[in-house]
Formats: C-alpha cells, structure tokens, sequence
C-alpha cells in the first residue's frame, strides 16, 4: 500500500516544473494587462514594470475613442462570427459524427477519407479561389465572407465521429428504433447528450480559432467592417504607434477567450479525461 501510494505522489521536482509552466504561460498575458494599465513610458521601463498602473481607464477610453482602428465595432464582429462559426461548426460536426459512427450507407468510408484528406490542405492554399468565390457572390467586405466558407471542418467531424464511436453504444441505438424513434430523434435525444463534453471541447477551440483568425479576415474584409484582429493591426500599423492603446486592445479582446476558459475550463477537462477513459 505504501509503495503504491508513493507511486501516485508527486516530487518537487514535478511541482517546480509545474510552477515553472504556469509561469512562463501566464506571464505574457499578466504583463499585457499590466502595460495596459499604463502609459507607454512603460514599455522602455528597465527592469520591466510588475505592478498594475493607473491608466486602464485613461488607455482603455482612447482606445474607443479611435475612429481608426472601430475596436467597438471590431469586437462586437468577431463575437458575432466566432458564436455562429462555433455552434455551427458542433452542429454539423455532430450530425456527420453520428452518421458516420452509426449509420450504415454506401460510400461511407470513401466519404470519411475525403473528409480527413481536407484537414491535410494548408488553409493559405485555398485562399485565392476562395477569395474569388466570394467576389463572385458578392460577399466581399461582409460578415458572410467570414462565417460561410467555415460552417464545417473536417476536424469536427473526425473528432465527434470517433467521439461517438467510442460513447455511444449500439445497442443504445437499436433500443431507440425499437421504440419508434427516428433517425433524428435519435440523434436529438440519445446521441447529443452522450456528446455534451466533447461537443463543449469543440466549441471552445473553434471560438478560440475563429477569434484569432486574422489572414482571411484581413483578405476578405474591408477596414470599415472589422474583425477585433483587423482593429489591433490597424492600432499597431498607424503612423504613431500608441502602445497603451494596443496593449489595452489586446488585454480587452484577451478577456472574452479567458471568460470562456473560466466558465467552460471543469467542461474541457473533464470531456479530454472521459475521452481519454474511454479510449
């Protein structure tokens, strides 16, 4: 008993390289909120300032202030897309998931390869013929531009395919059709709640994608209709660069991605742990 307890201790050798990993994590993103609390004297500080300034307020209202950079309206766009591209991207993914671990039709495993096969294309590949399409549709400078092209990802798929493989028996299946159900009812009723953790994990990394997501936003939109990211490059390329200012944009779009960590954070860890359990 003793020796199998010491087998689950931890050495302070684990500890301190745990300590050192939050450290080195959390340190760009604590420093950013402290640079945003003061005035850009503070960046040419040696040693580096580590303590909160007074300037949040003064920074964080210039920054809104900025007819060039619409950061308002860019934050407000980039939680519009990265909302509807998340739950989207969970909807379809769960359907083809479902249908791929569970149904039986012709051509399914040509179908799945294709899919993987897509995940194997560098996104900047497409980007010209994707560029054109959108021309073409007359979506350029609009919200469409942005959410269509990525409604679905063949990661989802894949993911919430093996997901359901591996949660939701058959035999669970075939007790729903012996009831009456049907095929979407099933999905509704006995499939999607076995999928709530790994369907949370997906949601979280696609927002936090498509938040970030700056190329095709920076292609496709025009900077009258910007995306959050649009509105940093515009505080961070203007011919006086006000430091507060980007920093404080930075540490306000920061916030969003960290609200979800905060509410999602039990949901992701435990969806990878039953996952990997189940595996």
């Amino acid at each position: 008993m003793r020796a199998g307890s010491r087998l689950w201790q931890a050495s302070p050798l684990t500890y301190l390289g745990l300590i050192l990993a939050v450290v080195l994590s959390a340190f760009p993103i604590y420093w950013t909120f402290i640079v945003a609390s003061r005035s850009n004297d503070a960046i040419n500080d040696v040693p580096p300032p580590l303590l909160p300034g007074s300037h949040l307020a003064e920074n964080a209202s210039r920054l809104l202030a900025n007819d060039d950079a619409l950061f308002l309206y860019g934050l407000a766009n980039s939680l519009i897309v990265s909302l509807v591209v998340a739950f989207s991207v969970v909807l379809f993914s769960t359907l083809a998931g479902f249908a791929f671990a569970k149904l039986r039709f012709r051509g399914r495993n040509a179908l799945l390869l294709v899919i993987v096969a897509t995940m194997m294309v560098p996104t900047q590949l497409g980007l010209i013929p994707l560029y054109m399409l959108m021309v073409e549709l007359g979506w350029q400078g609009t919200l469409q531009a942005v959410i269509v092209p990525f409604l679905v990802t063949g990661f989802g798929v894949f993911m919430m395919r093996q997901y359901t493989d591996a949660a939701v028996p058959d035999q669970l299946i075939e007790a729903a059709r012996v009831d009456g159900c049907s095929t979407l009812r099933i999905y509704w009723n006995v499939v999607l709640p076995a999928l709530r953790p790994a369907a949370a994990v997906l949601f979280l990394l696609q927002f936090m994608q498509t938040w970030n997501e700056f190329l095709w936003s920076f292609v496709v939109l025009d900077p009258d209709t910007p995306t959050v990211q649009m509105s940093l490059k515009a505080l961070a390329t203007a011919y006086y660069t006000d430091y507060s200012q980007v920093f404080a944009g930075t540490a306000i779009a920061t916030v969003p991605l960290l609200l979800v960590f905060v509410v999602f954070g039990r949901q992701i860890i435990g969806g990878i742990m039953e996952g990997a359990v189940k595996q």
